[in-house]
């Protein structure tokens, strides 16, 4: 597993889970309506919000739906509150409706195994040489064939950034070259972002994914050692923006004890 020590982070003044909030609260433009999720995502929301994003609507999948972030840290969606002051709270089948509609402008997904095509896996997993069964996929697979893009953050290791998935999850361009509009998927949807500990790699023409940018004192060849198959690096690689001092100000006036960010 690729991590740094706590004298990197010093010095350099972030976490790179913080670095991972922040890359994902860009992938949110003003005004749209967005799948929170939990962890980090919800982080990023909210710091969207405060930031560039002031007009965007959080979804929750529990049916709360937010056009103003709860000001208290959530520990899950159905925290009061997240429910109180909460622009509605209906049902799962709400907000689900806006994705059928085409309404969602993007979801964010956490995954236990993400492949070259962005599939995910949260069905199974090993740990200690035993297959496990883990959550699997509550309403990630909507979210994943409905929203109009989909943006993924797990910590980047060679057995979870695999050559293909074990389990199809929720799915992402399965093995590219317009397999979704195949399956009748909107040809508007799929991933367009998998934002790791060690960069962000988006999504070609043919669905396969590539290294778009590195985080701050990552190599390309860290990148390539901890990727389970012969990732793509991007003709325009640039450096992930560092989170600047508003960013890091919002999370850490949001979750001051790290609980989502350690």
């Amino acid at each position: 597993m690729a991590t740094r020590s706590d004298a990197e982070i010093a010095a350099r003044g972030y976490a790179f889970s913080e670095l991972m909030v922040a890359a994902a609260a860009r992938e949110i433009a003003d005004g749209e309506i967005v799948f929170v999720g939990m962890r980090l995502p919800m982080l990023a929301f909210l710091v969207a919000r405060r930031t560039h994003a002031p007009h965007a609507v959080g979804l929750f999948e529990n049916g709360v739906i937010r056009e103003t972030p709860s000001p208290e840290l959530l520990y899950t969606m159905a925290d009061p509150p997240n429910l109180r002051g909460a622009t509605q709270c209906g049902q799962m089948l709400d907000v689900m409706g806006l994705l059928q509609q085409g309404r969602v402008n993007a979801g964010f997904l956490g995954a236990a195994e993400v492949d070259r095509f962005g599939n995910l896996n949260t069905t199974w997993g090993r740990r200690n040489r035993e297959t496990q069964r883990l959550p699997g996929s509550g309403g990630a697979c909507d979210i994943a064939c409905l929203a109009r893009r989909t943006i993924v953050l797990l910590v980047h290791d060679r057995a979870r950034l695999c050559e293909r998935v074990s389990h199809v999850t929720s799915p992402g361009y399965g093995s590219g070259n317009g397999w979704r509009h195949a399956q009748g998927l909107p040809d508007f949807s799929g991933p367009s972002a998998v934002i790791t500990t060690l960069g962000v790699l988006r999504f070609g023409a043919d669905g396969e994914a590539y290294l778009a940018s590195v985080h701050p004192g990552v190599s390309v060849e860290e990148v390539l050692a901890n990727t389970g198959w012969t990732l793509r690096v991007g003709d325009e690689l640039v450096e992930t923006i560092p989170p600047d001092e508003q960013e890091l100000a919002v999370m850490r006036e949001l979750d001051p004890n790290h609980f989502w960010t350690r």
